[in-house]
């Protein structure tokens, strides 16, 4: 006995002597450290993710779950366009079979801001509800999350939960009620994280709620759902899925973020880089590079939009335990400062430039610029999306990612640069002041920035070809 357990340790340390050492496998940052240290620096991250459940008419199982639950009160939450639209529909199909008893709310904003979170909010508290559903885009989904902890903490104050500086960014510690996710756009990954993001009117930038308790108990994943979606809805909610799969992929390593928590209760959602969460980025890029175009460009290319839909959901998976950095820390002044400019495809009453659109603008710019560190990953992205690297140097990562994002924007018609959609150098100040409230995610750059450095990427991204 005892010499076969010597045979068997012997075989694992010539495992361990023989492990790949190569740059792409080799990452010292996800070697776990021989002990943990409350020292300046984290030594762990977490998974934490909202149960899916993914096929082809699986939204008409939503009654049954409800009634799994015990559910006696439900709060549907979804938007105009869609409350008309075959996947709400279908959820009250699904409903009325099961006799399950539930309000409507469908005034929810595309791009919420507070005051829609706050109405939102509202008619949560008034009805009482022992369970939600939100069908739709990350601006529904959202927003459920959001109605779903204040009524569920009905004596806090809307900032106590916002991340700080803005609001307060206090941890979530009461329970909330079961939350069923029903995403109809393939971008935002909303049905899998804790995080829930709104424009903040009178700072006029982007912020939001990050906690592991909000994110749904369940995330409906029906690739039936994605087959109306209009060709720059596709375009601009895939972005998403591409710059949060690179972002969390380049983010700075976990074991390099600080402070490291006293309490692991604040440790948080976004953690930085980790094994796991590349798993899914680097899986969630190669579907993107695959399939992204075909499902702009045929509407009835079933393949590529149910497959685009669990990219959406992978990278999800990823970026809500990983993070993502500057694309889009930049991205939310870029929302939030919006002149006039109305998107092709989006029926609002309102100036807006779409959440996918507002990130990928300023990709080039920023992978061009975090490359300095980890260059191997950076190269590896635009191999992945379809860049001949045979004879690339390493120290060109950046430059040759940035040229593949171009071409690859290029391809897909999107507007040249910020300057398309209404800004000009002038604006490059209070883009940037906008930015720095970010900082949780703009600290997961793996590059530190100043305020020049925003400067200049905000400048580089003014047009793109």
């Amino acid at each position: 006995m005892a010499a076969g357990r010597e045979r068997v340790a012997g075989l694992l340390r010539q495992l361990q002597r023989a492990a790949c050492r190569c740059p792409s496998h080799c990452h010292t940052y996800s070697q776990v450290p021989e002990r943990p240290t409350l020292g300046n620096t984290d030594y762990a991250f977490e998974m934490a993710i909202s149960n899916i459940r993914y096929g082809e008419g699986v939204t008409k199982e939503i009654g049954m779950d409800l009634q799994n639950l015990g559910a006696r009160r439900v709060c549907l939450m979804t938007d105009k366009n869609l409350s008309q639209l075959p996947p709400v529909n279908a959820v009250l199909n699904s409903l009325a079979k099961y006799s399950i008893n539930f309000q409507m709310y469908d005034n929810v904003r595309v791009e919420p801001t507070d005051q829609s979170f706050l109405d939102a909010i509202k008619f949560a508290k008034k009805g009482e509800f022992d369970a939600y559903v939100a069908v739709g885009g990350g601006s529904v989904i959202d927003t459920c999350k959001a109605a779903n902890l204040y009524a569920s903490s009905p004596t806090s104050e809307f900032l106590d939960y916002v991340n700080a500086p803005i609001g307060k960014g206090k941890p979530v510690t009461v329970p909330l009620k079961p939350l069923i996710a029903v995403p109809t756009t393939a971008g935002t990954g909303s049905e899998t994280t804790g995080v829930a993001i709104f424009d903040f009117k009178e700072l006029k930038v982007k912020t939001g709620i990050a906690s592991r308790a909000i994110k749904p108990t369940l995330g409906i994943i029906d690739p039936l759902h994605t087959l109306s979606m209009p060709e720059r809805i596709v375009a601009n909610s895939g972005f998403d899925v591409l710059c949060h799969a690179l972002e969390s992929y380049t983010a700075l390593p976990y074991n390099m973020r600080s402070p490291c928590p006293s309490n692991p209760i604040n440790r948080p959602a976004y953690q930085g880089s980790n094994p796991i969460s590349d798993v899914w980025a680097v899986h969630a890029l190669r579907i993107v590079a695959k399939y992204l175009k075909r499902a702009i460009r045929n509407p009835e290319d079933c393949e590529a939009r149910a497959n685009m839909h669990l990219a959406s959901a992978f990278a999800g998976i990823g970026f809500g335990n990983a993070g993502v950095h500057l694309c889009h820390g930049m991205s939310y002044p870029i929302s939030g400062l919006v002149k006039t400019y109305k998107p092709k495809d989006y029926n609002v009453d309102h100036s807006l430039v779409p959440h996918g659109l507002s990130v990928v603008l300023t990709s080039p710019a920023v992978f061009a610029f975090t490359a300095q560190i980890h260059p191997e990953r950076h190269l590896e992205a635009a191999e992945i999306l379809g860049a001949d690297i045979r004879t690339a140097r390493i120290k060109d990562a950046g430059f040759i990612l940035a040229d593949t994002l171009r071409k690859f924007l290029f391809d897909l018609n999107v507007d040249d640069g910020l300057a398309a959609i209404g800004y000009s150098k002038a604006d490059i100040p209070a883009l940037v002041k906008g930015t720095l409230p970010q900082e949780r995610v703009t600290k997961l750059s793996p590059r530190p920035q100043t305020e020049e450095d925003l400067s200049a990427l905000f400048e580089a991204s003014m047009k793109l070809y």
